[in-house]
């Protein structure tokens, strides 16, 4: 992947490039009265209001010594656009995801942080940060959790013991893609934090008929992203009737090509968690019609 490094009070942090829609130098804020204290206000660019993020104040670190010379990362992802205030960009990182590793434990004990990965060069590293759950804290309502009343509640669901494979890295939209599922009737759940894990759970069942009936996997994760995990499925002999339904915040034009190149059988960006639930039967439905559901790994 492509990383966007950018720094904050001496930091190095990252966003994949895939969510950045331009660079703007830092311009006088509106301010809107009772905002949260992480939201600055909103500016004016290109024909367009966007809402502005502090990611400094966000992160408890000290302001710019010369906001004069900041800049504005102007971001797409879940449906959304917002302007993340940084102090400077450096550069544009190519960084191949085995290279990233998870936080260690120890950096967050029990709660969930924003930084999912850690990238590591040879003079620095760069902490990739989890821009889903930042607009997540700050507007939960424009968030994935928005949409998580969509999914149609069916504690009795005929289909409650077939194992939906989970591989997020996000621990907070983990939680709430277990959750919509647990509601929806799927109560056999295997979660995993990224596609390695997911990779090396179906390798140490596929002698296992009945397993695994369906993998959700998102893109960005460390270790083995999205398509390279469904490109895996798809290619094992023993693997690829599995079906694989992408759920990323990164759903542009681009990446569905990719998708369908890799052997996706469903693709959705993230807000759309109603759908997820109904895609998931959906599939799961088809191929109990063609005997194949019992059959799988």
């Amino acid at each position: 992947m492509q990383v966007l490094e950018f720094v904050i009070a001496g930091n190095h942090f990252g966003i994949n490039v895939a969510k950045v829609r331009e660079l703007v130098r830092y311009q006088e804020v509106q301010r809107i009265p009772h905002s949260q204290p992480s939201v600055e206000g909103i500016v004016w660019s290109r024909d367009e209001i966007f809402t502005v993020v502090d990611l400094a104040k966000f992160m408890d670190f000290p302001a710019s010594e010369d906001p004069s010379r900041d800049i504005l990362i102007i971001t797409d992802f879940n449906q959304m656009s917002v302007a993340f205030h940084v102090h400077k960009v450096d550069s544009i990182r190519r960084i191949s995801w085995e290279t990233v590793e998870k936080p260690s434990p120890a950096i967050y004990g029990d709660r969930e942080g924003i930084v999912t990965g850690i990238a590591k060069l040879s003079d620095r590293i760069i902490a990739l940060i989890d821009f889903e759950k930042i607009m997540y804290e700050i507007t939960p309502s424009s968030s994935v959790g928005a949409h998580a009343d969509e999914a149609e509640e069916n504690p009795g669901h005929s289909n409650s013991l077939k194992p939906i494979l989970i591989a997020e890295d996000s621990p907070m939209l983990n939680k709430m893609i277990t959750d919509v599922l647990h509601k929806a009737g799927y109560q056999n759940i295997i979660k995993t934090s990224n596609g390695q894990e997911a990779w090396d759970y179906l390798q140490g069942v596929k002698d296992k008929p009945g397993s695994v009936a369906c993998v959700i996997t998102d893109i960005e994760m460390p270790r083995m992203d999205g398509h390279h995990l469904t490109k895996r499925i798809k290619e094992d002999r023993d693997l690829s009737k599995i079906p694989v339904v992408i759920f990323s915040s990164l759903i542009t034009d681009v990446t569905m090509l990719k998708g369908k190149e890799v052997g996706a059988d469903a693709q959705l960006s993230k807000p759309e968690i109603g759908q997820l639930v109904q895609t998931i039967n959906r599939i799961i439905s088809v191929m109990k019609k063609r005997g194949e559901i019992e059959s799988l790994c």
